[in-house]
């Protein structure tokens, strides 16, 4: 009875697709969408603080739409698909075989009430679920909330995030000092948030950090491939 019901829901509610909004495979991401995303080199785009930095693909078209889909607009689903792109990409770096641990940038507890969630927290969980690393979200914590980084350039936007960030430093244990973190955002523009959280790693004696964005600037990927 109650299958019955479900099914029946499904056939008056379908799922759009967010990008295109098909209903044809009743998802939140259709294939043709998903597809015309594409990876960029398997390789690292940039090196801030001695930190290797990896993007799976620029910031634009459709990816846009799903990153902007889960941060702004409570599209918790395109989580799944935000976590695959980054997957798959990641599949073909030789860094891959290597154990992480998943650290995803964390908002103020000013965005967590208005959004009620930490969307690199929903995508980092997708992403353990596929890879099967561990996520710490309780070393880093955000203790100032900042404007929005789109608005500002270079200068502003590393004055915007200027102790934004604090390390829980009880947490970082002995035993955890030695483990490959993977410190994990959506875009990377100027690096400055990267920058700001390699640096409180560091400051606590952990040595063996990799950074992993979603997405890059356009103008981002033009300047580190010249």
């Amino acid at each position: 009875m109650f299958g019955f019901l479900y099914q029946l829901l499904d056939l008056i509610y379908k799922k759009r697709c967010y990008c295109c909004k098909s209903t044809k495979e009743n998802v939140s991401l259709c294939s043709k969408c998903y597809k015309s995303i594409k990876h960029l080199p398997y390789c690292s785009l940039e090196i801030i603080n001695g930190v290797k930095v990896y993007s799976a693909t620029v910031y634009k078209s459709n990816i846009q739409k799903i990153i902007r889909g889960l941060k702004y607009h409570k599209q918790r689903g395109l989580a799944f698909y935000q976590a695959k792109i980054m997957y798959e990409y990641w599949q073909n770096l030789e860094i891959s075989k290597q154990k992480f641990v998943i650290v995803p940038i964390p908002i103020s507890k000013k965005r967590l009430k208005e959004r009620h969630y930490n969307h690199m927290s929903l995508v980092a969980k997708e992403f353990s679920k596929l890879t099967g690393y561990e996520i710490n979200e309780s070393l880093i914590i955000r203790v100032k909330d900042t404007k929005p980084q789109y608005k500002l350039n270079k200068t502003e936007r590393a004055k915007n995030l200027k102790g934004a960030f604090e390390s829980v430093k009880e947490n970082f244990k002995p035993e955890i000092l030695d483990s490959n973190f993977l410190i994990f955002d959506d875009i990377l523009t100027t690096g400055s948030t990267i920058s700001e959280i390699t640096k409180l790693f560091q400051k606590n004696n952990c040595k063996n950090l990799t950074a992993f964005t979603t997405s890059c600037s356009e103008h981002n990927f033009h300047i580190n491939n010249i």
